[in-house]
């Protein structure tokens, strides 16, 4: 199939482009041109690349249309944030495409209520990001039910990978946390350190956009998570990297509004973001419709980065 990628150059991409190559399909990577691809690989000397300034041609009415002019087969949405931006390109590709692939957010459920978390539970998204994922994938899908529009949403927990900062184990992204436990020093944690995240490897992710692509009968309509097996407490996971440094974590703990007083608002926010968002996910839907398991554990995919990490100075052993 001839398959445009949308926002190609990114975490996802940039192990979804060259499986897609290496299935056979034709592929026409969309991007803004500022970056490279995270981890080099040939397949990208196949690819056909376009640069588009999506913001400013959706503006003007004509972001759906350029899409469409490309004549593909399927399209891979992988940065779409707004619901007027999905509309605008399902109603130039109606009638037009075999498959729309979505990426969305487990964000769009809200706080926990049942762990772990399945694609059926109720949306009660918080924050102005995890809203907007939820309307896009309530539009998506309720034009698959009503006049066929070939939608399929994947929801991604915390992407992870070699070449950026992953969720550490105080829910942020300061490195100095990863440092700290390098070192053997001390590290407070929110509460108990009993709230979790649940990381996934972005080649996991590109795996299972990959699966839903080749079963188009069971996969239009629906939506799946993409996240490793289980999840991690940030007491677990911290133990496991000081682990991997040869320390023992040394771990104290404070009641949230105290704890928040000893960072940064930037890392207490990114932090409440990362734990408040149905942090425990089921791959249960995906196994089952496409028989899809992810290959990392969120261990293994945090490994990856930080390894990446200790290897870029960002971490000194």
């Amino acid at each position: 199939m001839r398959v445009v990628v949308i926002g190609a150059s990114g975490h996802i991409g940039t192990y979804l482009v060259p499986r897609l190559v290496g299935a056979g399909h034709d592929v026409v990577a969309v991007s803004r041109g500022r970056r490279e691809p995270y981890r080099q690989h040939g397949a990208w000397r196949q690819v056909t690349t376009v640069v588009a300034d999506r913001e400013g041609e959706e503006a003007e009415g004509r972001f759906g249309r350029r899409i469409a002019e490309l004549e593909p087969d399927a399209v891979i949405d992988l940065i779409c944030f707004q619901e007027s931006s999905a509309e605008q390109l399902a109603t130039a590709l109606a009638g037009r495409v075999r498959h729309f692939l979505h990426c969305g957010t487990i964000w769009v459920h809200g706080p926990t209520a049942c762990a772990p978390t399945t694609e059926d539970r109720p949306r009660r998204p918080i924050g102005e990001y995890g809203r907007r994922k939820a309307a896009i994938e309530a539009y998506l899908l309720d034009r698959a039910r009503r006049d066929g529009f070939p939608a399929t949403v994947v929801h991604p927990g915390h992407i992870t990978g070699p070449g950026w900062v992953p969720i550490n184990p105080a829910g942020n992204l300061n490195p100095a946390v990863f440092q700290a436990l390098a070192d053997g020093a001390e590290v407070t944690l929110p509460n108990l350190g009993m709230e979790m995240v649940q990381h996934v490897h972005a080649d996991d992710v590109a795996r299972l956009f990959m699966d839903a692509l080749a079963n188009p009968s069971v996969s239009v309509g629906e939506s799946f998570h993409s996240v490793a097996a289980t999840a991690l407490t940030l007491r677990g996971y911290a133990e496991a990297v000081a682990g991997w440094f040869g320390r023992t974590a040394k771990l104290a703990f404070l009641p949230w509004e105290r704890w928040r007083e000893t960072v940064s608002e930037e890392d207490a926010r990114i932090t409440y973001d990362h734990l408040a968002h149905s942090p425990y996910c089921s791959m249960e839907k995906a196994a089952r419709l496409l028989g899809h398991r992810p290959r990392h554990t969120s261990l293994e995919a945090v490994a990856e980065a930080v390894d990446w990490l200790v290897g870029a100075g960002v971490i000194t052993r």
